[in-house]
């Protein structure tokens, strides 16, 4: 382990890995538009297809390694809306990564236009099947991102009054304080 409990994770962990989904209309409201939610759902797809392209799957830690890879945070920036039928190219990368937790970024493109429709994160626990946090197993930790730390949104925002508790952030619930670009 590295400083302040970071493990080393190849470079490749660190490279945006890619994934497509195309608009389903169950995804959509009325007006063509996809639901807020399912943004989180592609970030879902995107942390799964990432951990698939690097060799190994969320089902194999549960099962062989009692290792459940839980959402602590989950924060999503929308910058333009996705519409019924657009082929979203989802963008999922390790950003940070510590000897219990690993922070995953995203970035969400319209495939047609290259305009890029949202950004985000998420934090997540490694815990046991009991829920307890525990370490992510050796096998995983041959891996390492190729760029220094960045800071997470939490450590960039300026203190808020409350002890840290996020009222009126919106962070803990992992709905962004605005929709709007």
């Amino acid at each position: 382990m590295g400083a302040r409990g970071l493990l080393h994770f190849p470079a490749r962990m660190n490279d945006f890995h890619e994934t497509k989904v195309r608009v389903r209309y169950a995804e959509t409201d009325r007006m063509g538009v996809v639901y807020y939610a399912n943004y989180l759902v592609w970030f879902e797809i995107g942390r799964v297809e990432t951990f698939r392209q690097l060799g190994f799957s969320y089902k194999e830690m549960e099962e062989a390694d009692d290792s459940f890879v839980v959402v602590a945070e989950s924060h999503c920036r929308y910058l333009r809306p996705a519409h019924y039928d657009d082929v979203i190219l989802i963008r999922t990368r390790v950003g940070e990564s510590r000897s219990r937790t690993l922070r995953f970024h995203y970035e969400l493109v319209k495939e047609a236009t290259g305009e890029l429709l949202a950004t985000g994160e998420t934090l997540h626990v490694i815990c046991d099947s009991r829920g307890r946090p525990k370490a992510l197993p050796a096998k995983y930790r041959k891996y390492r991102p190729l760029s220094p730390r960045e800071p997470s949104r939490r450590e960039s925002r300026p203190e808020v009054s409350g002890f840290g508790t996020g009222v009126g952030t919106g962070s803990e619930t992992g709905e962004s304080a605005s929709t709007e670009p």
